[in-house]
């Protein structure tokens, strides 16, 4: 199991140091949020955030929670994932999803997707246009909202054979977790209930995306499907031994990633960030001595 947290709030300034305290504690991946206009929030472009991280840390993973690829243009993001994958020598993981519409970003200007088709239709597309963008050979693609023609992208990306994708999906939704098992992680939600989902929900969705992926490899081949990541978001119950036995739970069932994702203004300031980074995430297993 690994441990990621999430800058939720906080100046640029206080999120890089947040980040640089996170990596200093034992996380695993430190992650900010791709946001236009949600609120009353201080809020950052995240790639040039990711820029400044992957320069101010030397080992743990960035990525953002998450990407909204409809609302952005694929061969713009094929451009700055390179760039950050470089600038951070191969840290970089990409979240990505439908987008909320309650982003002023979707809702409050003109000419974006705001239906759920319309986007994950948009979302589909990027991730074709990505994986050809990434594989540095020159790529023509025709999708249902974006057409490109004769593009190249150099250098190409220090992950091989790709920057790690990790799409949001609905359990149990097929189409939705379809999706997910032909890329390198799922950051699953529930379809059924606004509840987290339970460890048995976690080994279940484990047994499907196996299955999943031994059919994708023999109808496709010529696939990269290598490891998994299952990616369970939320806020670690209080005390040591709760939150060990929290996520100890996660990972029997097949859990790989723990991200603690704090979202409370009035109780996750950046203080209290500080204070959760610096405290490190949960320890697994027998206690030393």
């Amino acid at each position: 199991m690994r441990f990621g947290l999430v800058g939720t709030y906080g100046s640029v300034a206080q999120t890089v140091r947040l980040a640089q305290e996170a990596e200093a504690h034992g996380w695993d991946g430190f992650f900010t949020w791709d946001g236009i206009s949600v609120g009353p929030l201080d809020t950052w472009d995240p790639w040039t955030l990711l820029g400044a991280l992957a320069v101010s840390t030397q080992r743990i993973r960035l990525g953002a929670m998450v990407f909204p690829l409809a609302r952005r243009r694929p061969w713009k993001v094929a451009r700055e994932s390179l760039t950050v994958d470089h600038l951070s020598g191969g840290r970089l993981v990409l979240p990505v999803g439908l987008g909320a519409v309650d982003d002023g970003g979707f809702a409050r200007v003109s000419g974006e997707a705001t239906t759920a088709r319309q986007r994950a239709e948009r979302l589909d597309d990027a991730l074709a246009i990505l994986e050809r963008a990434w594989s540095g050979e020159v790529f023509s693609y025709a999708g249902h909202h974006h057409t490109v023609t004769d593009l190249q992208f150099l250098p190409r990306p220090v992950q091989r054979p790709r920057v790690p994708v990790w799409p949001v999906a609905a359990w149990p939704s097929e189409r939705s977790m379809g999706r997910a098992a032909r890329w390198d992680g799922v950051l699953p939600q529930s379809r059924t209930s606004r509840g987290a989902l339970t460890p048995d929900d976690i080994r279940a969705l484990v047994a499907w995306v196996t299955d999943r992926r031994r059919d994708l490899a023999a109808e496709e081949p010529e696939r990269h499907l290598g490891p998994f990541d299952v990616v369970v978001e939320g806020v670690l119950p209080s005390g040591t031994s709760a939150a060990a036995d929290h996520v100890a739970a996660l990972a029997d069932a097949g859990a790989t990633w723990w991200v603690e994702s704090r979202w409370d203004p009035s109780r996750d300031t950046p203080q209290e960030l500080l204070r959760v980074a610096r405290q490190g995430p949960p320890r697994l297993g027998p206690a030393p001595g």
